[in-house]
């Protein structure tokens, strides 16, 4: 796998690097470094080139220093005097990359989202994977990570997992959302009313959609967790009921989860993404790292 991590200096990029030091195999992946000395330069303001090509110097070399050694292929230094968010996706496009990595400075923020933020730049205009990090695990100790299942994204989301390098430490679980308008017990106001008989075929129907959409999420989960690698098949499938985006963060927080992967389907324009898809409720407000994965249209 190639991948691409842009740094600019920031503690938040050089987490992404931590952290795509737990996740990379350094026999078989290839790593490269991506940074514009535009954002140096707005840091430095009046230095001498000199000082700037010392300073992206020993930028480069303390990224390199963050990572596993014993690469097959030596880690790449990726300049361009582009803004951060089109150089790092031309460079993604121009050197095949795989994956792209990029730090994130906070979250939450409506004015980020406005202004438009580098992170968020590059999720919107990538056709790859994006993993947009939010701190580093703990030294010596794998992410703990939440898998999202979708049955439009599961069989990418599956093979991009099988290609990442996941330590023994690493604690993984898979959660699905049962979202159906007949989701979730039978509510208060309908038990109440069951002694009459047509309010009683309600509420049966009610319970019966309701039993049957949790057995089917379950079984969906149980296929999709033995797609995946052994760190994501020790742990029983997590169901849950209500909004998706909702459910995926309040479990993230209850577990202490530190990374999201989540799937980008074909759905998910614009328009979506303006008005609170699952994917951008996830990247907007999630404290964890999320790894977006981008599912392609079927023809």
């Amino acid at each position: 796998m190639k991948i691409l991590i842009g740094v600019d200096g920031s503690a938040s990029s050089l987490d992404a690097v931590r952290m795509v030091g737990r996740l990379v195999d350094p026999s078989r992946d290839e790593v490269a470094v991506y940074f514009s000395p535009m954002e140096l330069e707005k840091r430095l303001i009046g230095r001498s080139r000199r000082i700037i090509d010392g300073a992206a110097a020993a930028l480069f070399e303390e990224a390199r220093s963050l990572l596993p050694s014993g690469f097959a292929k030596p880690t790449e230094m990726i300049a361009s005097s582009k803004s951060a968010a089109v150089g790092l996706l031309e460079a993604a496009a121009g050197w095949h990359a795989d994956l792209l990595v990029v730090g994130a400075r906070g979250h939450g923020s409506l004015e980020q989202f406005l202004l438009g933020s580098v992170s968020r730049a590059v999720v919107h205009g990538a056709n790859l994977p994006v993993l947009v990090v939010r701190g580093a695990p703990a030294s010596g100790s794998g992410p703990r990570t939440l898998i999202c299942h979708h049955p439009a994204s599961a069989a990418t989301v599956a093979a991009l997992l099988g290609r990442l390098h996941w330590p023994d430490t690493t604690a993984g679980s898979v959660i699905g959302v049962a979202e159906s308008m007949l989701a979730g017990p039978l509510p208060a106001w309908l038990e109440k009313s069951v002694r009459d008989p047509d309010t009683a075929l309600i509420a049966n129907a009610w319970q019966q959609e309701h039993d049957k959409d949790v057995a089917a999420i379950g079984s969906s989960l149980t296929a999709f967790q033995a797609t995946l690698p052994a760190a994501f098949r020790s742990q029983p499938p997590i169901i849950v009921e209500g909004n998706p985006g909702e459910q995926i963060l309040s479990r993230a927080k209850q577990d202490g989860i530190d990374l999201i992967v989540i799937g980008r389907t074909p759905s998910d324009t614009l328009t979506r993404w303006l008005l609170g898809s699952t994917s951008e409720a996830v990247l907007t407000n999630a404290v964890a790292s999320v790894l977006i994965i981008p599912v392609e249209k079927k023809a």
